[in-house]
């Protein structure tokens, strides 16, 4: 690997810098950052979800950072949080107000023309990359060049280094007896034929796993995963029915371990596209029988979602759901599903009031799914919201919920 860069050559005091996150995190120049932190005069790290633990809190005495999300590590970097819907990450990262000065991108060895692929990650970052004042490559001949993917040449950018090393993994999470249930649920709902997207985390993942005795599914998500490979694998997502990149699986960025990487090398059924693509409403509401698999900290009575805090800790974020749930209720046959367990711990999940954000508004509530029951609120008003909502709730919290029910509505709250 190239140690030697100096990037004080390259940024500029006050730079926001992007790079791609999860797998697809550029370790070897985010070291380089690091090592060189103090001689760059102040630099803004624009993060997202953590995969490796180059970037620590003793860093961030002359970094400053910035996130969408506040998973994994990011906890205990503490970043400023810019609560912005998924979708919108592109247009504030090239050019808009957050602006790339400076982008890292890991990039796979190159091909027969000399072109290197994004390799795990097209994403935001693809954006960022047309605008950037300045692009540094870190070349990973580790790296899979994936299909669909954006690709770079040397003219591209100004500066590289090599490296030869595992990508950062991701492993998925062993789902508790209880998230298997609500995946069972809502695995019973999707239809044969339809395309699935999915949200990060081990519920969304659980409910892929539930899929596994489904028939010519698609995928189109904004990310892509190892629960995800297993149904192309096994014959079950053959995207044969999709009405857009049929016979694909497309998503944003890998997220998986060595495994995952393999699978996709040079695998024209595994697809990464920009975040404009991925998540753009037309192209999701024109799927067929787009079906959205979000996840939720809580729901309330009403529909509400937060998916962001708990526990007065920002651990999630406002993410794609929202648009992933709009364009499922606008597809032909679409499916909108928030899943959650109804218990966290001794608490309620399906709660009165929620103690975070709204994430999602209850405009775009759609199916609510607990290991209990399934809440159709589609087309439902409010006092019928509260009666479904209910019975989805676990039955040791369901008096205490309706009681603070009756006391908001005493109070003239009647939504």
């Amino acid at each position: 690997m190239t140690k030697h860069l100096d990037l004080a050559r390259y940024l500029r005091p006050g730079d926001r810098v992007v790079w791609g996150q999860a797998c697809a995190e550029p370790r070897a120049l985010t070291e380089l950052l690091v090592a060189q932190r103090h001689r760059l005069g102040g630099v803004t790290c624009f993060v997202g979800i953590p995969a490796a633990d180059v970037l620590r809190p003793e860093h961030t005495d002359a970094l400053a950072v910035e996130s969408y999300c506040g998973t994994g590590s990011n906890q205990a970097l503490r970043p400023a949080i810019i609560p912005a819907p998924y979708g919108t990450l592109p247009g504030l990262l090239a050019g808009g107000a957050l602006a790339a000065d400076a982008v890292f991108v890991q990039v796979s060895a190159p091909d027969g023309h000399g072109r290197h692929s994004l390799g795990l990650a097209d994403d935001y970052v693809s954006a960022a990359l047309g605008t950037a004042r300045v692009v540094i490559a870190e070349v990973n001949d580790q790296v899979p060049f994936t299909a669909g993917a954006r690709t770079l040449a040397p003219a591209d950018w100004a500066a590289c280094v090599t490296s030869s090393r595992p990508p950062a993994e991701l492993p998925a999470a062993e789902a508790p007896a209880v998230a298997r249930a609500v995946a069972d649920r809502v695995a019973g709902l999707v239809e044969d034929g339809a395309t699935v997207q999915f949200g990060i985390g081990g519920l969304p993942e659980a409910c892929l796993g539930a899929l596994a005795g489904h028939r010519d599914l698609g995928i189109h998500s904004g990310l892509l995963t190892e629960a995800a490979m297993r149904l192309i694998q096994a014959g079950v997502a053959t995207g044969a029915r999709k009405t857009a990149d049929p016979g694909a699986a497309i998503g944003g960025f890998l997220s998986g371990t060595a495994e995952l990487f393999r699978f996709a090398h040079r695998n024209p059924a595994v697809q990464l596209r920009g975040t404009r693509y991925t998540h753009h409403p037309a192209v999701l509401a024109a799927q067929h029988q787009f079906t959205a698999i979000n996840a939720a900290l809580e729901v309330d009575l009403s529909g509400q979602v937060n998916a962001e805090v708990a526990g007065g800790r920002y651990i999630g974020s406002v993410g794609g759901a929202s648009e992933f749930l709009r364009a499922a209720a606008r597809s032909p046959g679409g499916l909108p599903v928030i899943a959650l367990p109804s218990t966290g711990g001794r608490s309620s999940r399906i709660v009165a009031r929620l103690s975070g954000p709204v994430s999602t508004p209850r405009s775009d509530a759609g199916v609510i799914v607990t290991e209990v029951g399934t809440a159709d609120l589609r087309g439902a008003p409010v006092s019928v919201r509260y009666e479904r909502m209910l019975g989805i709730a676990h039955p040791d919290h369901r008096a205490a919920l309706a009681a603070e029910l009756e006391e908001q509505l005493r109070n003239g709250n009647r939504g």
